[in-house]
Formats: C-alpha cells, sequence, structure tokens
C-alpha cells in the first residue's frame, strides 16, 4: 500500500509519499480499506516531534473508509465507518481499535466523515465539558475560522451562548459570521479591550484558545473574574511557562490544557461524543466546511497551507 512516512522529525518536507507493508489487525483492532484522511493541527506537532513517536511511522489520526477486515467478525467488510485516534491514517489501510470507530451513515459525505471526529468531538468537550455553555453564558473562540472554529461556534449558538471570535481576514470574517458568530474581531493588542466593549467591560465567561504563543496574553485580559482560560492549542507556538500568580493578578482566573484522550478516556465517553457529532451532522445542526482537498501525495503542501494559515475550515487527503 501507498501511505506517508515520516522517518526524521522537521518540517512539511519530511514527510515522504512511500509504498510500504498493509498493516495487521490485533484482535482488538479493524482494518480499514482509507477513503479520505482528515489533516489537523495535531498532526503537525508528531510531524514535528513535539509530541513523541518514535521513527519511522506513518502519520495521521482520524479519517473515513470500509471495514477491509474485523477479526472478531463483528463488523461486515463494506461497512462505511470514521475513526479518530488511530495513527497511521494517511494511507490506504489502517489499523483502528474498535473502541475508536463509529458507523457513518451513507448520505454524510465522505470528506465531511474523514473530519468531523477529532474537531467535532474537540468542540463538543469544549464546549460540554470544559466549560459547559448555556443560555446567557459567552465565549471568545480564537481562530474563528479554522476547522475546530467553526465547529465550536455552532455548538456554542445551539447551546444558547453568546459567541465571540478572532479572525485575521475578511474571508475568515465572514466564513465565521455564517457560522453563527455575534461579533467576529480582528487580532491585536487591543482584543481584550475591543471584546469588553461589548460587554460592558464585563469579560466573557470562558476563551477556547487554539492559537496558543501569540493570543495568551489578551487571553487572560479578555476572561471575566474566576473565568476560564482554555488553551486547546498552540498554532503560534507553545506558550512560555506561566506563574500561577498571573492568575490572581487578572481575577483568580482557571487555566485549563485539555487533550481528546483526557476527554474520552471514561467508560463510553468517545461514544456519546462520537455519536453526538454524528448525529448532528446528519440532521444539519452542524456543517462542517471543507477549505480544500489534497491527494495523498500530496501531503506536505496540506501541512504548509495548514500551517501558513492559508486554509478555512477542514482539510482532507483523498485517498481512494
Amino acid at each position: 500500500m501507498f501511505a506517508i512516512q515520516v522517518t526524521q522529525h522537521g518540517g512539511p518536507e519530511v514527510l515522504e509519499y512511500v509504498e510500504t507493508h498493509a498493516p495487521t489487525p490485533t484482535p482488538d483492532q479493524v482494518l480499514v480499506d482509507v477513503e479520505v484522511a482528515g489533516v489537523n493541527y495535531i498532526d503537525t506537532y508528531y510531524r514535528e516531534g513535539a509530541y513523541p513517536a518514535a521513527t519511522p511511522f506513518i502519520l495521521g489520526q482520524e479519517g473515513t473508509g470500509r471495514v477491509a477486515h474485523d477479526p472478531q467478525g463483528k463488523i461486515a467488510p463494506g461497512t462505511k465507518v470514521a475513526w479518530d485516534s488511530a495513527m497511521g491514517s494517511y494511507a490506504q489501510q489502517v489499523c483502528v481499535a474498535r473502541d475508536r470507530l463509529v458507523a457513518v451513515p451513507d448520505e454524510i459525505d465522505s470528506d465531511v466523515a474523514a473530519s468531523m471526529l477529532l474537531q467535532g468531538i474537540t468542540a463538543h468537550y469544549l464546549t460540554h465539558g470544559v466549560y459547559q455553555l448555556g443560555e446567557g453564558a459567552s465565549c471568545l473562540i480564537t481562530a474563528g475560522a479554522g476547522g475546530v472554529g467553526l465547529v465550536a461556534t455552532q455548538m456554542a449558538k445551539n447551546l444558547g451562548a453568546t459567541v465571540y471570535t478572532v479572525v485575521s481576514s475578511e474571508e475568515k470574517e465572514a466564513l465565521s459570521y455564517e457560522a453563527g458568530a455575534d461579533h467576529v474581531f480582528r487580532y491585536g493588542d487591543d482584543l481584550a479591550q475591543r471584546v469588553r466593549s461589548h460587554n460592558q467591560g464585563r469579560g466573557v465567561d470562558v476563551v477556547y484558545d487554539g492559537v496558543g504563543k501569540d493570543t495568551f496574553t489578551q487571553s487572560l485580559q479578555v476572561v471575566r473574574s474566576r473565568g476560564t482560560v482554555c488553551l486547546f492549542g498552540a498554532a503560534s507556538g507553545p506558550v512560555a511557562p506561566v506563574d500561577p500568580q498571573l492568575l490572581n493578578q487578572h481575577g483568580s482566573l482557571f487555566l485549563t490544557r485539555p487533550s481528546i484522550g483526557a476527554w474520552t478516556s471514561q467508560e463510553g465517553e468517545f461514544e456519546m461524543r462520537a455519536q453526538a457529532v454524528v448525529q448532528a451532522v446528519a440532521e444539519g445542526k452542524l456543517r462542517l466546511r471543507i477549505g480544500k482537498h489534497y491527494q495523498l501525495a500530496d501531503a506536505a503542501q496540506a501541512h504548509r497551507d495548514l500551517q501558513a494559515r492559508a486554509t478555512t475550515g477542514s482539510i482532507v487527503l483523498r485517498v481512494q
């Protein structure tokens, strides 16, 4: 089979399109023929070595395709599935833990199915877990036109929250408003002041910050007293070590750095969140925007575009 392999950590240029042996599933796994693989920022962390992964390895975490073989015989060959947390998804075949699979209705487009779980589950635990939004709550979402940003905006609005977002261009501003944002801002040192001017200076209940280094200071300043700063990504680079006294100075804030692993670790939690995402997509309550698709061999260019913030919504690799 063909796959995208990393033999040394580094920039997008280390992504190699190679022919390699197909994987063999264990009894707790299912072998899947990959149709479309999702591309996510976490993939760049593994590629660069920020997250540990012994080389050589095949990159990728999620996708959609058809079951090729279930060693337990419980899932019929040809069943359409989507998955998350299966390293090796940038490939024609991948072995997926059976507790990280979810059945996908045929009416859901494959590009959408390939990219809905990691971003959808992330948005779900942010808005339904890290800080439970509801009527009267308010949040600020950085990278508002990114994959997670657009999904989280829709989920937050469905819960009745006031949603502020931050974007970098007119095109992204339009997309954020289309997703339901109440007000869209541009990045800048006075971001917190501008956001506070829209809610009588109170500040927001929670910031969902996926940008990191470039926005963290503003995130601390824009949250109300005893509010929550949720740092769930680092698109601009990692945040420097934080003196806990800063949280006191800004009003006894709560700071968290969540992960999808921790927020799907309890029994039945992955299934609950995944099913919620699939159902919302199938019912039209959640719309995923596929900003661009690439062929599997062009994975390096997909990573370049992603890290240059030249994409909106989700991006995918078409394998079949």
